[in-house]
């Protein structure tokens, strides 16, 4: 693929390691990313119905600079990976310009509503799966399963925990750290003699924690989150693409999240093909795992300080149960192996 010019889009931090990877391993190609048209990922990663209104025209100007970024420089392909909100937007608006649409992490269909599927299919040439149950849900040929790029990354990873230490990941937006950050600084309050370790998602996330009172027993570091829960006996993570990584760790994890009563009702409403919110929960669930889920969900009304303190009650005071829950999350991770290097097989799909 030398010479091509590719447009290639992340909107969440998540997504650019991605990005940052393809890129390496694509070095005859010239690109070109939201940052390049002056749009942060930390401007982009925005979430909740009312966080996007707030900001409607901004991202309406994303859109539109975007689109005329498709007119003007004329790429040969456009890259696009998760955040499908406006995504998949500009995707199809590059289709229908005669340029090969690509689209790295499968929308959640399985979760919401699967009527989409059409939709989704008319705005990309090939669609990247993570997950090996996905491409059934389309089209024949039109989805293929690359297998998940941190299986590859952490295959055969060692853990070693230092006696004691929690990790606590409140989450990389902002909306998302100031409901879910304060019940986790209590906890850590209720454990003077363990060592809680917050590894902020980015230099943002870290200003934002540190305008809270925060326990002499917590340590905030930007990054690193990955050797943060390699070092942790235990986790407390907000839902979303964090869970997986700490899945990939073999880390035990309570998964956590909060959102506006309103938003609650409304997601109740939507998500009805899957009863449960955590990545690894889902994955075992759907490739025809039984028994006990790989990872505690507490969310909305039973995220409360007491119920979290209950389960880490259990993994800091019981080695074998820690054991057994982190033997659990190995084996679910075990499912997202692919033949081949997953992002060999996503570049392949680029070509």
């Amino acid at each position: 693929m030398t010479g091509k010019k590719i447009l290639l889009l992340a909107g969440e931090e998540s997504g650019m390691i991605y990005a940052r990877e393809l890129m390496a391993r694509l070095p005859g190609c010239e690109f070109r990313t939201y940052q390049d048209y002056g749009f942060e990922i930390a401007d982009l990663a925005v979430f909740g119905f009312a966080a996007v209104l707030r900001r409607i025209f901004f991202f309406l100007r994303v859109k539109r600079t975007m689109e005329r970024a498709i007119d003007d420089w004329k790429p040969d392909a456009i890259v696009t990976i998760d955040y499908p909100g406006m995504n998949l937007k500009l995707d199809a608006y590059a289709k229908k310009r005669g340029v090969k649409a690509v689209h790295v992490v499968c929308p959640q269909v399985w979760a919401w509503h699967q009527g989409r599927i059409p939709k989704i299919e008319a705005s990309l040439d090939r669609l990247c799966c993570f997950f090996p149950f996905e491409p059934k849900l389309f089209r024949p040929g039109f989805a293929v399963f690359t297998g998940h790029p941190l299986a590859k990354q952490l295959s055969g990873v060692v853990r070693t925990p230092i006696a004691g230490q929690v990790a606590l990941l409140p989450g990389s937006r902002k909306g998302e750290v100031s409901r879910i950050l304060p019940p986790l600084l209590e906890v850590a309050r209720r454990y003077p003699d363990r060592r809680f370790v917050v590894p902020a998602a980015h230099e943002r996330a870290a200003r934002w924690i540190s305008r809270y009172a925060l326990p002499a027993n917590l340590e905030v570091r930007q990054g690193g989150a990955r050797e943060v829960l390699l070092q942790s006996e235990c986790a407390v993570v907000a839902s979303g693409t964090a869970t997986l990584e700490a899945a990939f760790c073999h880390c035990p994890t309570i998964l956590v999240y909060r959102v506006s009563a309103l938003l609650a009702a409304i997601l109740r409403r939507m998500i009805t093909g899957t009863k449960y919110a955590g990545l690894a929960n889902i994955i075992w669930d759907r490739c025809g795992g039984e028994g006990e889920q790989p990872m505690i969900e507490l969310l909305q009304e039973d995220f409360t300080v007491a119920a979290v303190c209950r389960q880490l009650d259990k993994w800091l005071n019981d080695a074998d149960t820690r054991e057994k829950q982190s033997a659990l999350l190995e084996k679910t991770v075990s499912l997202l192996r692919s033949e081949g290097d997953p992002m060999e097989n996503i570049v392949e799909q680029i070509a």
